[in-house]
């Protein structure tokens, strides 16, 4: 076991890319640093150590990824530089090579790395560590919570996927789907809700496939979870719509604790582009969940994960694609560009799109976005909803999400942080994000 004099004195910066199960990652990294000494580096200060934690979800973020370890080592060069996560997973040798770099851990490894600084600090060589299990023998779960603003937070449930969808790598840089318990699930609630936070996102790689492999599942996990006192909203982040099965959907309408709110990826809106994609769901199956989710939650959210420009995405299936997700009653699209990535089943596929015509692409599916986003955001001018307000922080307008996930902006009442109140929502602030200015509603 780590000495807890190990560290003292040392100063952690953490830097973390990609999606919000590596933030809840980073959070319980930076906790196990701090019980072991090192505290984060404060505004003015040099690190004595660098934790980087990686995406690898396209090769916009591998770039992004090699580009801050680069510059951290230029503007840090006695530093410390230690590099985990989906990227350091897939491209440990790749990351090995640049200099400063110190340790380079794999997606498995991220919460011993208290264990591995103690190891390279000892070690007077200061020789470099590769850390990497291999893909296939992953299978351990590392329990995560993180809460940065002490208002919401993210709570890994899942990890790893079963799913090779053919465009991309998560299957490869995470391992297997495994899954934690419904009672340290339930401890991990009740903490938050001692340590004052009232809103818990449910974060995971594939959250819907909670308790693969055991006799429970995500719908007895959520009904565990919205028993747990002090916690007021839960959200779930993302889940497939094969797994978002009527029953939850019901149940969530009916819970006072989750909120209206669904994250729900579909990729394609044209069959054959997911069957190439080897989706487990058809565009039938995904309108009828969006449906069943207006008529029992008509307020409800609805966010869409759409990737644009895939291999075999002809122009007339993009069009396909297009109209489909235009007759959804949905909130708002998440665009991305299709992204080559190594060892992707994809790349087998024909009919490449150009660069030039993904751009194209994104932008026809932003602009409707945008509009689906303001025609939702609309219904609610003049009406009256909860919002959570979040800590007022310097230089900002206070702000606060309303149940239904419309951001409002708030008068700065720090008094009202962290707690359940209402307010009308009276004008659009922002007409791109449909922020919304609203007034406090004193009960």
């Amino acid at each position: 076991m780590t000495d807890p004099e190990t560290f003292p004195g040392h100063k952690a910066l953490f830097h973390t890319f990609g999606c919000k199960l590596n933030f809840a990652e980073t959070s319980t990294v930076a906790r196990l640093l701090a019980e072991k000494g090192i505290r984060r580096v404060q505004q003015g200060e040099s690190p004595d150590i660098i934790v980087v934690n990686t995406c690898s979800v396209t090769e916009m973020a591998d770039k992004k990824c090699r580009q801050a370890i680069r510059g951290f080592a230029k503007r840090y060069p006695e530093a410390a530089i230690v590099v985990t996560g989906c990227y350091a997973q897939l491209k440990s040798s790749q990351i090995a090579e640049i200099p400063g770099v110190a340790i380079v851990a794999g997606a498995d490894q991220k919460l011993k790395l208290a264990e591995y600084i103690d190891s390279w600090l000892a070690d007077s060589t200061r020789a470099q560590q590769l850390l990497i299990t291999p893909t296939r023998d992953i299978c351990s779960f590392l329990p995560s919570c993180s809460g940065e603003d002490r208002t919401r937070y993210f709570l890994k449930v899942q990890d790893g996927c079963d799913y090779w969808c053919s465009y991309c790598t998560i299957p490869m840089a995470r391992g297997r789907s495994r899954s934690g318990t419904i009672p340290e699930l339930v401890e991990q609630a009740q903490k938050v809700a001692r340590d004052g936070g009232r809103e818990i996102v449910l974060t995971g790689v594939n959250v819907g496939d909670f308790g693969k492999g055991r006799n429970d599942t995500f719908f007895d996990l959520i009904q565990a979870l919205d028993q747990v006192d002090g916690i007021e909203r839960y959200r779930i982040s993302s889940i497939e719509p094969n797994l978002l099965t009527e029953e939850i959907i019901d149940w969530v309408a009916s819970s006072r604790r989750f909120m209206p709110h669904f994250h729900i990826p579909l990729q394609a809106g044209s069959d054959h582009v997911l069957k190439l994609m080897r989706r487990r769901y058809d565009t039938a199956l995904f309108r009828s969940r969006v449906e069943h989710i207006r008529r029992v939650m008509p307020h409800a959210f609805i966010g869409v994960d759409l990737i644009v420009g895939a291999r075999g995405e002809t122009p007339d299936l993009f069009k396909a694609s297009h109209d489909f997700v235009e007759s959804l009653p949905i909130s708002r699209l998440h665009v991305f560009p299709y992204s080559e990535r190594p060892g992707t089943r994809a790349l087998e596929i024909d009919n490449p799109v150009s660069q030039a015509e993904k751009h194209r692409r994104t932008q026809i599916m932003l602009r409707l976005s945008e509009q689906k986003l303001a025609d939702f955001t609309s219904q609610f001018i003049g009406t009256v909803r909860p919002v959570l307000p979040e800590h007022l922080r310097p230089g900002h307008q206070m702000s606060g999400f309303t149940d239904n996930y419309l951001r409002l902006m708030l008068p700065p009442r720090p008094d009202l942080a962290n707690r359940i109140v209402h307010a009308r929502l009276d004008s659009v602030a922002d007409p791109v994000e449909q922020t919304i200015n609203a007034t406090i509603i004193e009960q």
